[in-house]
């Protein structure tokens, strides 16, 4: 299959996060698989939930991982991405992605969200950091995903 053509939509969220986020994460990647490639962070929680969803939707998973080792990346990652930078590999991960949707999330969810703001990529919040001017925010993993594509043609519009 040829993926180039495909956009390629990070989910930024925690790797630790409660059965309730998990599904929200795991029904996005699963929406977003025939149209996007779904890039993580590659860990656990929001990142394998994502993950997963993509997966067994046949899609394809690529993981910015902060270490060196590519058995740390959650089960449902295709492709493991090595970065051996800490929590430095959000930049690899915003810089690789058109657009991303927040998940829940702690601090590293934050500084994703705020690097790609910085860097003008379309931003959807889903139970994310409330109030951060420039995000969209929805409800629902479906709206999720309608926006983050209604963002990246209003966006290729614009160039």
């Amino acid at each position: 299959m040829d993926f180039r053509n495909k956009r390629r939509i990070a989910i930024f969220g925690a790797g630790i996060c409660d059965e309730e986020i998990y599904q929200l994460a795991y029904e996005v990647g699963r929406l977003l698989a025939p149209k996007a490639i779904v890039y993580t962070g590659g860990l656990g929680g929001v990142m394998e939930a994502a993950s997963k969803g993509a997966l067994e939707a046949g899609g394809l998973t690529v993981g910015i991982l902060p270490g060196h080792r590519a058995e740390d990346a959650n089960p449902y990652v295709q492709v493991p991405v090595l970065t051996d930078m800490g929590h430095a590999r959000n930049v690899i991960l915003v810089r690789t992605a058109e657009a991303a949707i927040a998940i829940s999330g702690g601090y590293g969810t934050l500084s994703e969200i705020a690097l790609a703001l910085k860097t003008w990529k379309p931003v959807v919040g889903l139970r994310t950091w409330p109030h951060i001017e420039g995000v969209v925010y929805v409800e629902t993993p479906e709206e999720a995903v309608s926006k983050v594509f209604e963002l990246l043609e209003v966006t290729r519009e614009e160039i």
